[in-house]
């Protein structure tokens, strides 16, 4: 679970990505999950856009994802999902410490 703090830095770090996987009419499925897990174990932290052919809600399909991968889910924003797990072996990004 994470801080306030931890999510205001994760969202700063992910203001200048750009979404590297689409969620289209199609919805969701395990496929796109299989995908969110292998890109976010080198990234850690990525962008899924929700395109506006899609008629499901993304803070639904965010969470979704994110249960289904494992991962946080940092922010919901329009149609933009912002994604971030820990990696193993790719470690990069440090999370700030403390409360809030």
């Amino acid at each position: 679970m994470l801080t306030g703090k931890q999510k205001r830095h994760l969202r700063s770090l992910a203001h200048h990505l750009t979404p590297i996987f689409q969620v289209g009419k199609g919805g969701t499925n395990d496929h796109i999950v299989r995908h969110v897990v292998e890109a976010i174990e080198t990234r850690e932290l990525i962008k899924v856009s929700v395109l506006n052919n899609c008629l499901d809600d993304p803070k639904e399909i965010g969470q979704w994802i994110a249960e289904e991968a494992e991962a946080e889910l940092v922010q919901v924003i329009g149609k933009t999902i912002v994604l971030y797990k820990e990696s193993k072996d790719h470690k990069t990004i440090e999370l700030p410490k403390g409360k809030n």
